[in-house]
């Protein structure tokens, strides 16, 4: 899919602390225009760092139809993914308008799939694709969360993360994966709510039986914890849901994986494919822009 956009995008500056470990996002410093033609892969240069320029890559992966070497398997997976793809081509199309160019924030625990759904849907829709994690690892040159908590803290991390969120909610026609920890801070409503917010609600099972299958080094808030994988993440996501769990439901749309597995009759939500709850994201802003209009006309 082609597509070729054009929109003003504030430059953002970021200048780092004298010392090791890199500095504080500092936020924008001018404003440039950027035009993006969204084909397989757009570089902006959004971020500036004081000793170098830090491009950051959105990434709008071509949607792909698997087959399997079994012609009978083939066939009904072929089948399958093609319908897949035209009802997410068709249902963008119509939630389009709605939009207006407003910003979508996927919301959720980690491990969620924020980052795969939202390729996805940048790619139909014609946006930008941004992980806000990415954007502080770049912002405060350190490669990665897990060692911006080792090397400063939480709170060094959610501030910067605040600043990010803030940026990009002056901007338009990006689709943005958030850190699991962003609806933590009200503040970061107030970013997110400049556009459309989608809670993705994975059961916590299924989540910590992804986590424990690629390991829990990258998670700075399971990796501490002691037994094996899927005990350790298990046991750390339901203490970190309890604590996010009133503010996760601030999200404008909630997309149950549990409640589209039952409907679709499945007994894992794992079965479900990513295509699948984009489609699904579709429908629910759908519906969410429906209400809105007949509340505004009644």
């Amino acid at each position: 899919m082609e597509a070729s956009v054009g929109f003003s995008l504030k430059s953002s500056y970021f200048t780092n602390n004298d010392n090791k470990y890199g500095g504080k996002y500092t936020g924008i410093g001018r404003v440039s225009t950027v035009h993006l033609g969204f084909q397989r892969s757009q570089t902006v240069n959004l971020v500036d760092l004081t000793r170098n320029r830090v491009s950051i890559k959105s990434e709008n992966p071509p949607l792909k139809i698997s087959r399997c070497h079994k012609k009978s398997a083939a066939s009904v997976e072929l089948h399958n993914s093609f319908d897949e793809a035209l009802i997410l081509k068709r249902k963008s199309q119509e939630v389009l308008p709605n939009l207006n160019e407003r910003c979508i924030y996927l919301v959720g625990m980690m491990g969620s799939g924020k980052t795969t759904v939202g390729k996805i849907l940048s790619q139909v829709l014609g946006y930008s694709f941004f992980d806000s994690d990415k954007m502080v690892e770049q912002a405060v040159g350190i490669s990665s969360v897990a060692q911006i908590f080792k090397q400063h803290s939480e709170a060094f991390f959610r501030d910067n993360e605040s600043e990010v969120l803030r940026d990009l909610s002056t901007m338009r026609r990006l689709v943005v994966a958030t850190g699991g920890g962003a609806v933590i801070r009200p503040v970061n409503w107030k970013y997110m709510k400049q556009g459309v917010s989608v809670w993705l609600d994975v059961p916590l099972d299924a989540l910590a039986r992804r986590i424990a299958a690629v390991g829990t080094a990258s998670r700075p808030l399971l990796d501490e914890e002691s037994g094996d994988a899927y005990t350790k993440a298990f046991a750390k996501l339901t203490a970190l849901f309890e604590q996010r769990s009133d503010a996760y439901p601030n999200a404008d749309i909630r997309v149950s994986l549990e409640d589209m597995a039952a409907k679709q009759g499945l007994n894992d939500v794992s079965a479900l494919t990513p295509t699948a709850i984009a489609i699904e994201a579709l429908l629910k802003m759908e519906t969410f822009f429906a209400e809105k209009i007949a509340v505004r006309n009644s």
